[in-house]
């Protein structure tokens, strides 16, 4: 288990990683809403390694509790092999609940995204 910032929240991750030639390109990497709580990095490994080699399996963990948060990251070693599972996977049940599963986007991204005052209220828009 490791630690890491999600959303401005600590957070604890546990990841399984295969040591082959895997690529950091993010176009490689899934991110996989809608997770059962009994759902662990090998059952999450095993559900899309149908679809290519899986280079790395990160849950997402909530510090305080433990529990998994509900989302993970799977990354595969080929962009065609990311693909293949998005289109696949996306909308189809695991243990019993829906996976959305998309693109995970860099870090790059998320630092563009900000917090703003409008005359409502705070809402989230993206840096012109």
């Amino acid at each position: 288990m490791s630690m890491m910032m999600q959303f401005g929240k600590q957070v604890m991750t546990s990841h399984l990683r295969s040591f082959t030639s895997a690529s950091s390109n993010n176009n490689n990497k899934l991110f996989v809403a809608g997770l059962s709580w009994s759902v662990d990095e090998k059952s999450l490994k095993e559900a899309f390694s149908s679809f290519g080699q899986v280079s790395e399996v990160r849950i997402m963990y909530d510090k305080d509790s433990g529990r998994s948060r509900g989302f993970g990251f799977v990354n595969f070693s080929t962009e065609d092999e990311a693909t293949s599972a998005k289109d696949t996977m996306d909308g189809k049940a695991l243990l019993g609940r829906p996976l959305r599963v998309c693109f995970a986007f860099g870090k790059d991204h998320r630092e563009q995204i900000t917090t703003r005052q409008t005359n409502i209220g705070n809402t989230f828009g993206r840096n012109r």
